[in-house]
């Protein structure tokens, strides 16, 4: 009864922040100065684009907005196209579909962030369990060199790495997801022209990613090591390798919140990172998009990004329930 009172409150609150999350998706362009259409017209009308084809332009940007209709109608239709996963048209890239553009870039962000969050996760909570397990030297030696590089910003070590790699030692390609010269295909030249150009992007994620899965877990590790298991499995001469273990089995929990928050911020979390490099994924199309007043590409990025994180947030909690009785009994308590 616990278990599904607390599985049924967690469900309506974050069906409720998903509908939230869809109205102010809505509104805040809509609540911008002026007419968007109206604004996107007129720089194609400053570029040189011929008036008929402004006119067809103009014509189906108001019927698909539906910006002649009352805004209660406007919104049904929004939500409406929403269920059909029409996310409308770009402004920037007429007449390409939204839908169509996030689909031809996510499999860039997925691949560059989904590897890099779980080998960051596994290797900094290992090194993490390890240094607060053996003390001294390596203790001290790796929480410094974890604090530094879970303090310093994705930016900077992506433009290190940059500058050192292929500027002062050009042995990688300095941007861009591939050549030119290459059409994207299952081919072995274009598979190994995307992974050069993977390589400095990857590891700007994953060496601070290591970092701050090292910091939580070597304190997590440290509480644990406190704990009365500890020092009767050393008591029962235990061998170091399974005490490690089942410190690193107990101080998981809030390392699998943050492994959980970091997939689902997997769409948009490579922003920066992906503006340094030019890599082609979501951050550089919402970048590209927020230059050119694409809202219709902002809008769809935006919404994405927030039912991944909402998404990613309800498992945690769903999880938690299973997994820890304390979290349905604290909950209980509160009713």
């Amino acid at each position: 009864m616990r278990l599904r009172n607390y599985l049924v409150g967690k469900t309506l609150w974050y069906v409720g922040a998903l509908l939230v999350a869809i109205v102010l998706n809505f509104l805040l362009p809509r609540l911008v100065p002026g007419n968007p259409v109206d604004a996107i017209v007129a720089q194609l009308g400053r570029s040189g684009t011929q008036a008929e084809a402004l006119k067809r332009i103009h014509e189906h940007y108001v019927a698909e907005f539906g910006l002649n209709d009352p805004m209660w109608q406007q919104f049904i239709t929004y939500v409406v196209n929403l269920l059909h996963f029409d996310m409308g048209t770009s402004f920037a890239l007429y007449p390409a579909k939204v839908e169509g553009l996030i689909l031809e870039a996510l499999p860039w962000s997925i691949g560059l962030q989904l590897p890099a969050i779980l080998i960051g996760w596994l290797v900094g909570n290992a090194l993490g369990a390890i240094a607060a397990f053996k003390g001294g030297w390596f203790d001290r030696g790796a929480f410094l060199g974890s604090l530094f590089l879970s303090s310093m910003p994705y930016y900077c070590l992506a433009i290190l790495l940059l500058y050192g790699f292929a500027v002062a030692l050009p042995m990688l390609p300095p941007g861009g997801g591939y050549e030119p010269i290459h059409t994207p295909a299952l081919t072995f030249p274009f598979i190994i022209d995307v992974l050069r150009h993977y390589w400095l992007p990857f590891f700007s994620l994953v060496i601070i990613f290591v970092g701050g899965q090292a910091v939580g877990m070597r304190s997590m590790a440290i509480y644990e090591l406190n704990s009365d298991y500890v020092n009767y499995g050393r008591g029962l001469g235990l061998p170091d390798s399974r005490i490690v273990r089942y410190i690193f089995r107990n101080a998981m929990l809030p390392q699998v919140t943050g492994l959980a928050l970091s997939i689902g911020t997997l769409v948009g979390g490579s922003l920066i990172t992906e503006i340094v490099f030019s890599y082609p994924g979501i951050g550089y199309l919402l970048f590209s998009a927020i230059g050119q007043n694409d809202y219709p590409v902002i809008q769809a990025i935006t919404l994405i990004v927030v039912v991944a994180v909402l998404v990613a947030n309800f498992l945690v909690e769903v999880a938690y329930g299973f997994v820890d009785p304390r979290i349905r009994a604290a909950q209980a308590g509160e009713r």
